[in-house]
């Protein structure tokens, strides 16, 4: 007699999975990429095989069963290991080449990567690019990224990293709206029309003391990003707090006092540890860290050229280290 158990493979541990995350057969196809009448019918087959059935079908969605859980778990766990494996085979490369995911925020992006990335890619042209725009933490453990370029007081303990640089912020203004800013009177600000960022990034400390001293009926406008309350703030729509490296490079605003300590975030450039050693990922690092360098006093609001300064580059650490 035939063995059932010998006909299950590791792809019928993925379809079950699927249907786990998503539960429904359609949404589980077009997670795989395969039909849903192939999905429909091997789960059939699956379940025939072990003798039990997977899941419960309801109205709101296919539920797991007992089984169906002991199942997903052991998917997971191969998932993890051969996620590892990958990892690990990654860190191993010869030379700096071949595929480099690269997660940051448009912010990042615009006013300050981008023309790094061209000269990167001028340098390494083994080394591809593939930039994905997220203002989330990418699990770099599950390689969604290689690298992660992020503003943080907090980067995942389980990466390591180089803090580069501490981004500034101060409190702007458009430049018609306000002559004199030097001579403005701090109590007066909060008289004025205010733009702020919206709940989505309430845990920003530059956020937070809007939401502590600014009148309500003053905080006319929200965004949720920080491009779109660069531009709302040039639009005259209001004052509000902004990254010095985006609104010192912007004309129509001017300071309306000196960067704010407190509101200061560090820059880092993170990722795995078994990634570290990987030539594309040391090479990029060493690139970055070398580049922004250069514009680190512009970055912490200190310098108006961006190219006029030159800094120390840091070295990596694990970003949970004791000091």
């Amino acid at each position: 007699m035939v063995d059932p158990y010998k006909n299950l493979a590791w792809d019928d541990f993925r379809l079950i999975k699927a249907i786990a995350d998503v539960r429904s057969l359609p949404a589980a196809a077009a997670l795989l990429g395969i039909n849903h009448s192939t999905v429909f019918r091997r789960l059939a087959q699956i379940e025939e095989a072990l003798g039990a059935k997977l899941f419960e079908r309801h109205r709101s969605g296919y539920t797991l069963t007992t089984v169906g859980e002991e199942m997903v778990a052991l998917a997971q766990r191969v998932d993890d290991d051969i996620t590892a494996f990958t990892r690990k085979m990654a860190g191993r490369e010869l030379a700096p080449a071949g595929e480099l995911r690269v997660t940051t925020n448009d912010s990042l992006l615009i006013h300050l990567l981008t023309p790094l990335f061209v000269k990167f890619r001028k340098q390494c042209h083994d080394v591809r690019l593939d930039v994905v725009l997220a203002n989330q933490e990418l699990n770099l453990s599950k390689r969604d990224a290689d690298v992660a370029i992020r503003a943080t007081d907090s980067p995942p303990e389980n990466l390591v990293g180089r803090r580069v640089a501490s981004i500034a912020w101060a409190l702007y203004g458009r430049a018609d709206q306000v002559p004199d800013p030097g001579g403005v009177d701090p109590e007066s600000l909060f008289e004025r029309d205010w733009v702020s960022l919206g709940e989505n990034l309430a845990t920003l400390k530059a956020v937070k003391f809007v939401q502590e001293h600014v009148p309500p009926e003053r905080i006319g406008y929200r965004v949720n990003t920080v491009l779109g309350l660069a531009e709302a703030v040039e639009q005259g729509l209001g004052i509000g707090h902004l990254p010095c490296f985006i609104a010192d490079r912007r004309p129509g605003l001017v300071r309306l006092g000196p960067p704010v300590p407190e509101f200061a975030a560090d820059l880092w450039l993170l990722t795995h540890p078994d990634l570290r050693h990987s030539p594309r990922v040391r090479v990029f690092l060493d690139f970055l860290a070398a580049e922004v360098a250069k514009q680190r006093k512009f970055i912490e609001g200190v310098a108006a050229d961006p190219h006029a300064s030159t800094g120390s580059v840091a070295t990596d650490v694990p970003v949970d280290a004791s000091p």
